[in-house]
C-alpha cells in the first residue's frame, strides 16, 4: 500500500474541525462538492475522493462512508457532477459535451485540501457504478495523482488496449487530445475492483455487440474481464500486477445494501488504507 505523498513535512498537532461542509468551487460557483472531516485532522491526514453514480447520490455516499473516515482519520471529498453540466462525467468529459469532470476534480481536490489544511500531492479514489467508471479512467489518465483506488460496480471499462480509442481503449481521443495514457504508470497504481456476486442484471448496462463480446454482458462479468485484462497487461510489461478483485456475496447493484449488508465500506477502506485503526494523525 502506498503511503501518502509527504516530503519534508513535520508532524502537526491534530485539529478539531467542523464535520461536514457543502461548498462551491471558488473558480466556478456552479460547481458544488462536499467535504467531510473526521474528528481530528492533521497536516498528514489522507484524502479520499468518493465519486457518485448517475443518481448523483453524493450525499448518500458521504453519509454511509463517514463512519469509516472517522475510524481511519480520512478526509472525504465528494464532487457533485450535475447532469446538465457533466453529461459524460463517467468518461472524464467529451469535447462539446459539457464540462471536463477530470479538470473539475483537480480544482476541487486542491481547494478541499487547502480548506482541510492538509498536504495532498496524491490522494485516494473510490467510485461506485458511474463513479467507478470515472474513477478507473481518472487513475489511468492521472496515475501520478492517485495513491490507490477502489472501483466498485462499474458498468463498463476502458481496456488497457493502445489500439482502441479512449474511452474503449487507451489510444488518444480526438475529443480529449491533452490526455495521454502510459501503461507502465497506470499499471503501477494499486486498484481493487469490488463487485456484487449477484450484480448480473443487464438493465441500465451499456450494450453493443462489440462491447458485449469484449467485456461481457453484465457488471460481474465485466469486472472479472477487466481485472484479467489489467493483470495480463502488467505481465506484458514485465510488471507485477497491482489489480485485484473482491466479490461481495449476496450483493446486487444497490450501493446502500452493499455498504450496510455486504461490507462494501469495510472492504474498500481496508483495500485503500490497510487494517482498521491505522489512522494517520
Amino acid at each position: 500500500m502506498l503511503a501518502p505523498a509527504l516530503v519534508g513535512k513535520t508532524e502537526s498537532k491534530p485539529r478539531a474541525r467542523k464535520r461536514l461542509m457543502r461548498r462551491v468551487l471558488r473558480s466556478d460557483p456552479a460547481q458544488e462538492y462536499l467535504v467531510y472531516l473526521p474528528p481530528t485532522v492533521a497536516e498528514q491526514s489522507r484524502l479520499l475522493v468518493a465519486v457518485h453514480g448517475v443518481s448523483r447520490n453524493a450525499d448518500q455516499q458521504v453519509r454511509l462512508l463517514s463512519a469509516y473516515c472517522d475510524q481511519y482519520g480520512v478526509v472525504l471529498v465528494a464532487p457533485i457532477f450535475q447532469a446538465e453540466d457533466f453529461p459524460k462525467y463517467q468518461q472524464l468529459g467529451r469535447a462539446g459535451r459539457g464540462k471536463r469532470a477530470d479538470l473539475a476534480l483537480n480544482a476541487i481536490v486542491a481547494e478541499a485540501a487547502a480548506v482541510a489544511g492538509i498536504e495532498c500531492e496524491s490522494f485516494y479514489v473510490f467510485g461506485y457504478s458511474g463513479g467507478a467508471q470515472f474513477a478507473h479512467r481518472y487513475l489511468m489518465a492521472y496515475p501520478h495523482r492517485v495513491a490507490a483506488a477502489v472501483v466498485a460496480g462499474a458498468g463498463w471499462y476502458t481496456l488497457p488496449n493502445p489500439t482502441r480509442r479512449f474511452p474503449f481503449g487507451t489510444r488518444m481521443s480526438k475529443s480529449l487530445t491533452d490526455l495521454r495514457f502510459d501503461a507502465e504508470e497506470f499499471l503501477s497504481v494499486p486498484v481493487t475492483v469490488i463487485i456484487g456476486a449477484d450484480d448480473t442484471a443487464t438493465a441500465g448496462v451499456r450494450s453493443s455487440p462489440k462491447l458485449d463480446s469484449e467485456q461481457g454482458t453484465n457488471r460481474l462479468d465485466r469486472a472479472r474481464n477487466w481485472v484479467t485484462r489489467m493483470q495480463a497487461a502488467a505481465a506484458d510489461h514485465h510488471m507485477q500486477s497491482r489489480v485485484s478483485l473482491v466479490e461481495l456475496p449476496r450483493s446486487d447493484h444497490s450501493f446502500r445494501r452493499a455498504v450496510l449488508r455486504a461490507g462494501l465500506g469495510s472492504q474498500a477502506f481496508q483495500a485503500l488504507f490497510g487494517p482498521a485503526g491505522q489512522a494517520v494523525t
